[in-house]
């Protein structure tokens, strides 16, 4: 099966419009919006995001993209998109030990690239282009000026002026998405080589923002070419749950999250929770599946210690800062944070949910934790989230185990 990768540039400088790639144009910023039609293309495999920007870096990472850091030499004002794609793809390859065969540029300043967009820059070239790109048709007369001789036309002859229809059809490059043989862009470091496929677009979509003016046409435009693609928090489409294909592994909090939060105290002090065994069943399933799992909580108390035992899953209590326990697992199981299912209920949840690719509130969340959420369970806490969250990673695999 072919290695598909989607390189978003985004570095942090930009004279025309300071702060552009995080500019917000209609529910999300210009990231978070390409990355949101990147992981939406059914044909990728993985989207990076290349930058040297913390701001962007968080935002793509929020958003569910791989991010890599751009070198300095390559973040400046005369680098070109190539050599962001050529390091970004590199940096893939060498960090999960594959060989990428088919490489996409998208330029996150399209602000209404579409997924089916992507999907056919990808299309075409697995299908045996050499390279391929977004172009919608063009019927504007197009014209030049040349000192002391005044205008002339470009692609028409202005002593004859044809009908549209009696014109060759011409296509406007769109800027917005590029693919590439992965081999051939090495070779020739440039996006265009060998046969180039022409992929149709949407003229009333082609928008390419250099200025600020172009940035105002955006925000006037999206909530007309948005349509009903408003996420929640600038996430993907509410319908875009966590499978298998997303998922490396899942971090569970434990009280509010695998219990209804409620404590229940004895004459001697004893302290009993009220746990739900479809989780138990589902975190088996989990488990069986091959998927490394962990508790994570604040409280320091035998009950959680004993409900890992029960489960045969590690268990880390008694912890301050759960982030930083959270990044240290990672790097010890060698998983990419972004690969991460991490399920909440508290604020004291969020700085996992910035560091994880996937963070999940319960249904019976804090609001702010659920705004925050990726997704967010339809069961409370201690009512059967963890097994909802194990049905949408394993779908029917969970019925069949």
């Amino acid at each position: 099966m072919s290695t598909v990768l989607a390189v978003i540039p985004a570095r942090g400088g930009s004279k025309g419009v300071p702060g552009k790639n995080l500019a917000p144009v209609g529910d999300a910023p210009l990231v978070t919006r390409a990355v949101r039609e990147c992981r939406a293309a059914r044909l990728l495999t993985a989207v990076v995001v290349s930058t040297d920007d913390p701001g962007i870096a968080a935002a793509a990472h929020a958003a569910g993209a791989e991010v890599i850091e751009r070198p300095a030499e390559i973040s400046n004002d005369t680098a070109t998109s190539e050599a962001a794609v050529l390091h970004a793809m590199g940096v893939y390859e060498e960090r999960h030990h594959v060989a990428v065969d088919v490489v996409l540029l998208v330029q996150c300043t399209s602000p209404f690239l579409t997924r089916e967009e992507v999907d056919g820059v990808a299309a075409a070239v697995l299908d045996g282009a050499d390279t391929a790109l977004t172009v919608a048709p063009f019927h504007g007369f197009v014209w030049r000026e040349a000192a002391g001789t005044g205008g002339h036309g470009v692609n028409h002859d202005k002593a004859y002026r044809p009908r549209r229809q009696d014109r060759p059809q011409d296509l406007l490059e769109t800027g917005a998405c590029y693919g590439m043989r992965a081999e051939g862009l090495r070779r020739e470091r440039h996006r265009f080589f060998g046969r180039t496929e022409l992929v149709r677009a949407d003229p009333a979509r082609v928008l390419e923002i250099d200025d600020p003016h172009d940035l105002a046409r955006a925000r006037a435009l999206a909530p007309l070419l948005d349509g009903g693609t408003s996420g929640l928090a600038g996430w993907p489409l509410p319908d875009y749950l966590p499978t298998r294909a997303d998922i490396d592994a899942v971090v569970l909090d434990f009280d509010g999250t695998q219990t209804d939060d409620r404590v229940l105290v004895d004459s001697e002090g004893r302290e009993f929770v009220s746990v739900h065994r479809g989780d138990g069943l589902g975190i088996a399933a989990l488990r069986r599946a091959g998927l490394p799992l962990l508790i994570l909580s604040t409280e320091e108390n035998p009950v959680v210690a004993a409900r890992a035992r029960k489960l045969r899953i590690p268990v880390l209590h008694g912890i301050d800062r759960k982030d930083l326990a959270l990044k240290q697992w990672c790097e010890e199981q060698g998983i990419a944070p972004e690969r991460v299912l991490y399920a909440g209920n508290d604020v004291n949840d969020l700085p996992c949910f910035d560091l994880v690719g996937w963070p999940v509130a319960v249904g019976s969340a804090h609001d702010i934790v659920r705004g925050a959420a990726r997704a967010v369970t339809s069961a409370a806490g201690g009512a059967g989230a963890i097994r909802e969250i194990a049905s949408w990673i394993l779908g029917k695999e969970l019925t069949q185990s």
